[in-house]
C-alpha cells in the first residue's frame, strides 16, 4: 500500500472531484476508524491530494474551494432576519413608538369616545368643547405618564396633538363644511379630529 499514490489510497481517480475526495475520505476514516496507522495514511493522503490540488490551483490549472481547502472552519450559514420596519426607522421614532396592549389602546379609546359623544350631543355651545378638550388633555397625560413616567414628555405629546388636532381640524373643516344632513360645527369637526389624534398620541407612543 505504502507504493500507491495518495489517489489510490483513497480509492479515486486522479481526476476525481473535491467532493468525491472529500467522501471518499470520510467513509475510510469511518471504515478504519479504531486502526491508528490506517487513520495516518488515510489523513497523509488526503493532505497529499490537497497538497497537490492547491499547487495546480496556484499555476491556475484548477480552483479549490474554501470548504475544501479548509473543511474544519465550514460554519454552517444561517438565513439572515430582513429588519424590520422598526429596526429601519430611525432611532427617535423607535423610542417613542410604542406597543401597546388592547387596554391600552382600550382605555383611552373609552374616554375619547366618550368625550367625543359629548362635545357632539350635548347641547353647551363652546364652553363644552373647551371643557372636553381640558379632560381630553387631562386624559392623555395620564395615559402617556404612566407608560414611562416621564411626566414632561407626556404633556409635550399631548400638547402638540392638540395643537396640531385643533389646525388641521380647522383647516379641512372650512374645506368640507358645511355637509348636508350633517349638522356639525367647524368647532366641533376640529374637536373630533383633536380627540382622535390625541387617542393615536396615547395609545401608541410612549
Amino acid at each position: 500500500m505504502s507504493d500507491q499514490n495518495p489517489y489510490e489510497k483513497l480509492g479515486v481517480s486522479e481526476d476525481a472531484s473535491f467532493d468525491e475526495i472529500q467522501d471518499a475520505r470520510n467513509r475510510l476514516l469511518e471504515q478504519h476508524g479504531g486502526e491508528g496507522n490506517n487513520l495516518e495514511v488515510i489523513e497523509a493522503a488526503y493532505d497529499a491530494i490537497l497538497m497537490e490540488r492547491l499547487r495546480m490551483r496556484q499555476e491556475g490549472k484548477i480552483k479549490v474551494p474554501e470548504r475544501i481547502r479548509f473543511p474544519e472552519m465550514r460554519v454552517p450559514s444561517s438565513p439572515q432576519a430582513s429588519p424590520t420596519l422598526s429596526q429601519q426607522s430611525p432611532a427617535w421614532l423607535q423610542r417613542s413608538l410604542d406597543q401597546p396592549t388592547l387596554p391600552d389602546v382600550l382605555l383611552p379609546g373609552a374616554w375619547y369616545l366618550g368625550l367625543s359623544a359629548i362635545s357632539l350631543f350635548y347641547a353647551g355651545g363652546e364652553q363644552i368643547l373647551q371643557l372636553a378638550l381640558v379632560v381630553g388633555v387631562g386624559v392623555g397625560v395620564y395615559f402617556l405618564n404612566r407608560k414611562e413616567g416621564k411626566f414632561g414628555r407626556a404633556v409635550l405629546f399631548t400638547l402638540v396633538s392638540l395643537i396640531t388636532g385643533l389646525i388641521v381640524g380647522g383647516l379641512i373643516a372650512g374645506l368640507i363644511l358645511p355637509v348636508p344632513l350633517i349638522n356639525v360645527t367647524a368647532n366641533q369637526f376640529s374637536t373630533l379630529l383633536t380627540f382622535i389624534l390625541m387617542w393615536l398620541v396615547s395609545s401608541f407612543l410612549r
